[in-house]
């Protein structure tokens, strides 16, 4: 389950999309408007306390194809909720202090604490704080595409694992689509619809209590 093998989501990612096609005209230095439309950005999501969204994940690699969607539900600080349509009850879940994961069905559901979260969905998690790009991508980039721009760089923290993160905004600073290229060769997509910022939400919205008999691991997340 990376990203959900796992911004936000980007999770995000929170202001979220429909992807166009990518210019081929090739990445740049940020430049006066690149740097006016991250800051655009910044500001969109730094000023949501929450947001409701439908997502599409589509993952290829590891020799296998994979669609999955839901509703994903974030809230400032530091909570998100991924909801699988299937199977029913599938859920990632950041309370705060812990991740979890866990699918029906399981006897075992597991735990990690957020601070030691290695998890693909962690660039959506910048959108759940105080926004930055520019100190959350080394190398950024932004390039025109279509009607919206395209915002590339490497997530600090999970270079090890993720070559390139993509961002599609809108001119007014709204993430509709987010790719992962990991250095193995798999790649993550989401894409965002059916947005709605500010909604009203509860901290115990982002509860996690497994059912009955089902036990608590300690551990990574799981592929």
């Amino acid at each position: 389950m990376r990203l959900a093998r796992t911004l936000l989501l980007g999770a995000v990612g929170c202001g979220l999309f429909a992807g166009q096609l990518v210019s081929q005209e090739p990445a740049k230095s940020l430049g006066a408007d690149g740097d006016a439309l991250v800051r655009r950005v910044d500001e969109h999501y730094n000023h949501l306390t929450s947001l409701r969204a439908r997502y599409t994940e589509n993952y290829s690699g590891m020799g296998m194809q994979r669609a999955e969607e839901g509703t994903l539900l974030l809230k400032k600080p530091g909570r998100m909720r991924w909801s699988y349509a299937a199977p029913v009850g599938k859920v990632f879940v950041l309370d705060g202090k812990f991740a979890w994961f866990y699918t029906p069905g399981d006897t075992q559901a597991t735990r990690v604490p957020a601070k030691e979260l290695d998890d693909l969905r962690s660039p959506l998690r910048f959108l759940l704080g105080h926004t930055q790009l520019k100190k959350e991508l080394d190398g950024l980039a932004v390039t025109p595409d279509g009607t919206g721009f395209r915002i590339t760089g490497v997530p600090k923290g999970i270079e090890q694992r993720v070559k390139l993160l993509s961002l599609w905004v809108t001119t007014a600073g709204a993430i509709d689509r987010m790719k992962l290229e990991e250095v193995d060769g798999a790649v993550t997509e989401f894409a965002f619809s059916g947005m709605v910022e500010n909604v009203p939400v509860k901290d115990t919205d982002f509860g996690f209590v497994p059912p009955p008999g089902v036990s608590v691991v300690n551990g990574l997340p799981p592929i």
